[in-house]
């Protein structure tokens, strides 16, 4: 099992590429939340030799397809081949009123959103002609001009970020790998989404060892019993705080708790956050994360995802940098 790590923007992220790189790991990505997460890669492609680039994740619907196609070539070019786009949907809410963009019907959009890019690329790499129609998105127009040339690397591999089935369905049909939210319990991973994956690339003729599934779990680590109740508390809320959301209801209905979304939404929109974190039991915080030692966490990490998944995140920081090498080739390890 590869294992990926978080990479804050900033002037510094070139540097701390490497220190990643340095450590082990096998890949790092940069979400977008405060900053572009693009910017950063381009550093740690300069700053890097081995080291896998990814966005984790980029807001799709606030682009277009060119505009991500630009992009992706680009950092797939300069990183020699090493660069993941992965792609988000975001909510309907943020991408509306956010980004002042088009919001419909999210999984016809992505599975032609990537298909656009697939057109673009081709176009650049093969030399096909530009001629992309479909219910959302229009490409016909391509000159030597704007074709880039530097193409030895071929293009980009594309993550989506999923979690109910449709979305899932696209990831598997159109995607190169398939970002598990971390909003997952081993029950709906187990149960769901890995055989939903396996069964949507066998329907369209897809190699299962040619996709990646990248998974991580909540994970409350820590030395002491304090540290490790700390780290529950911290997640108690962030679960909460997923678990109003609509579109991920699936999850909680997979164990039977049925009124648990609606009662956290009504929660939510009444700005009663300190009640939604205490409306969970300790059985549903116990569904979502594994809690233990940072050793004890790997562990519990690796029973849960043998056979199942191809990349994972520790989840957690660990100060001592030898301690975090020892870490990262205890999850590798088989």
């Amino acid at each position: 099992m590869k294992v990926t790590a978080g990479l804050s923007p900033g002037l510094e992220a070139g540097k701390a590429a490497k220190i990643l790189e340095d450590e082990g790991y096998d890949s790092l990505s940069v979400a977008e939340t405060g900053h572009d997460p693009f910017l950063p890669l381009m550093l740690a492609a300069e700053h890097t030799e081995r080291i896998g680039l990814s966005t984790g994740i980029a807001v799709a619907f606030a682009r277009n397809p060119m505009n991500l196609a630009n992009l992706g070539h680009d950092l797939n070019a300069c990183s020699k081949g090493r660069f993941t786009l992965g792609l988000g949907t975001q909510i309907a809410a943020h991408i509306t009123k956010r980004f002042s963009m088009p919001w419909s019907h999210p999984a016809e959009r992505m599975r032609e959103m990537i298909a656009a890019m697939h057109a673009i690329w081709d176009c650049w790499h093969h030399g096909e002609k530009l001629d992309f129609r479909g219910q959302f998105y229009t490409h016909t127009l391509m000159t030597h001009y704007f074709t880039p040339t530097d193409i030895e690397y071929g293009r980009p591999r594309i993550a989506l970020a999923a979690v109910g089935p449709l979305m899932t369905k696209v990831a598997a049909e159109a995607a190169d790998a398939m970002l598990c939210h971390a909003f997952t319990t081993p029950k709906y991973l187990t149960e769901v989404t890995v055989p939903m994956i396996e069964a949507t690339l066998a329907e369209n003729g897809r190699d299962r060892g040619e996709f990646e599934i990248v998974a991580t779990m909540f994970t409350a680590a820590g030395d002491t019993e304090e540290e490790i109740q700390a780290a529950r508390d911290r997640l108690r809320t962030q679960i909460s705080f997923y678990g109003s959301t609509p579109a991920y209801k699936g999850v909680f209905e997979r164990h039977g708790w049925y009124d648990l979304q609606p009662a956290l939404n009504r929660l939510s929109k009444e700005g009663r956050w300190e009640e939604m974190a205490a409306s969970l039991s300790e059985e549903v915080v116990d569904a979502f994360v594994v809690s233990g030692s940072p050793e004890q966490v790997v562990d519990q990490m690796k029973t849960i995802f043998a056979g199942k998944i191809d990349r994972t995140s520790l989840g957690f920081g660990v100060k001592d940098p030898d301690r975090r090498k020892a870490l990262i080739q205890r999850a590798r390890a088989g």
